[in-house]
């Protein structure tokens, strides 16, 4: 049965999401974005073939991703090729690769939300420049941003409520989660389990 851009069937129904699940996927850094995981014992280990899709649209660019990403606990790199462009800081045009637990996240927190319609991607990679440059303008804009490294992303839904989506993804305990109720969206790092409200 298909809900949206994400399947449903039995595979998917064994995506329990608990801390412990994180822990499983292994830290594949930077770098981990265009090679599988070497080692790590995937979060689907009953079924290795699992796929993981990811649905976004940048706010900015209005470029756009749908699609599988990941294979069991192999990344694909033409998806992240992709990813990582439409991810990229379109203030300076500068391309990095993120980090693909980030995208794990994602991925997971959007099966937990029951919602049909991807993300509104608003921020991914930035630049030491940019940062820098919004960390002057903006309140709340850390100075070493886990952006600077493509490991955050900040996303909201449209037509879903920022605070259930800061709920769920506060639920995971797999990273940093910022909640930005005035600006309306919902930030998601892989640093530390952390949450704040600005």
């Amino acid at each position: 049965m298909t809900n949206g851009f994400f399947s449903k069937n039995a595979n998917d129904e064994q995506l329990k999401v608990q801390r412990r699940d994180f822990i499983k996927i292994g830290l594949a850094g930077v770098v981990g974005a265009m090679v599988p995981l070497v080692g790590a014992r995937s979060v689907l280990a009953a079924n290795n073939n699992s796929t993981w899709k990811i649905a976004f649209r940048h706010a900015h660019t209005g470029e756009s991703f749908s699609g599988v990403y990941r294979v069991g606990d192999k990344y694909l790199p033409e998806a992240f090729e992709r990813l990582n462009y439409v991810l990229r800081d379109f203030r300076t045009e500068e391309v990095f690769p993120m980090d693909p637990h980030v995208i794990d996240i994602l991925s997971i927190i959007h099966r937990k939300t029951g919602s049909n319609v991807p993300f509104q991607a608003l921020s991914g990679y930035r630049s030491p420049k940019t940062n820098a440059m919004l960390g002057k303008k903006t309140r709340g804009v850390a100075s070493n941003s886990f952006h600077m490294y493509g490991q955050a992303i900040d996303v909201r839904i449209p037509e879903f409520s920022t605070r259930k989506l800061r709920n769920a993804a506060k639920s995971l305990e797999a990273g940093g989660v910022g909640y930005y109720p005035r600006s309306n969206f919902v930030h998601v790092d892989t640093g530390s389990v952390r949450t704040w409200i600005s």
